[in-house]
């Protein structure tokens, strides 16, 4: 298991990291790895386990019944993931987590990470505590989508979207984590669509481009 990527999660901040392999056994703790495609979890799945990603991608989506995707998130090593529906045991899933690329995830279940004693300070303790910090950073996410995905206009979108990579990267030049196909499903739009308004931005002086990197310009007036 790469030691590296827990101690870089969030979920394991202020665990050390000699106290880890007892606390993982204690879990019960295990690893799968996963093909590009394969799904970790299905839409109607029940989750008994919390998951992180130690290598790979996953995509966070969901098809309705007429096979219109959405992408809703974008999971890097490190990230956890499936936590809101493991603690809440037997809810269905209303979202899928599918392997972008060979992927390797650690499961928590939370039977035991739930029913332990716990003790002021003890490595359980605190892996309580970072779950609760985790899920309010993931209620957060949602919240950022709901921004992105609110304005009626495709520019509109894709302005907020590209705004709030430049706050979250600290810098007008960024990359962003989606293809323009991932990115059509996150903002809930036709990929034809989206990479033409993508070049008339461009060509309007809002943004250049090429692939996932871009540059704002804010010295540009756009009308969303």
């Amino acid at each position: 298991m790469n030691r590296s990527i827990l101690s870089k999660c969030r979920l394991f901040a202020g665990i050390a990291n000699e106290s880890l392999p007892a606390l993982l056994d204690s879990l019960h703790a295990y690893e799968r790895r996963y093909d590009k495609g394969q799904p970790v979890y299905r839409v109607g799945d029940t989750a008994h386990a919390l998951c992180v990603l130690l290598s790979g991608s996953i995509t966070i989506e969901r098809d309705d019944a007429w096979g219109n995707k959405t992408i809703l998130d974008h999971i890097s090593p490190g990230v956890v993931f499936a936590e809101t529906y493991a603690c809440v045991p037997g809810t269905p899933m209303m979202v899928s987590a599918v392997s972008s690329e060979p992927s390797e995830v650690l499961f928590l279940p939370v039977d035991r990470l739930l029913t332990a004693a716990l003790q002021p300070g003890t490595a359980h303790a605190v892996l309580l505590y970072n779950l609760l910090d985790v899920t309010m950073r993931k209620n957060l996410t949602l919240t950022r989508k709901i921004f992105h995905t609110s304005p009626r206009s495709l520019r509109g979108r894709l302005l907020s979207y590209l705004s709030a990579q430049a706050v979250q990267h600290g810098s007008d030049t960024f990359d962003i984590p989606f293809d323009r196909q991932q990115l059509a499903d996150y903002l809930s739009a036709d990929r034809s669509a989206l990479s033409g308004e993508l070049s008339k931005m461009q060509r309007d002086g809002l943004i250049s481009f090429h692939k996932n990197h871009f540059v704002l310009n804010r010295s540009a007036k756009t009308d969303p």
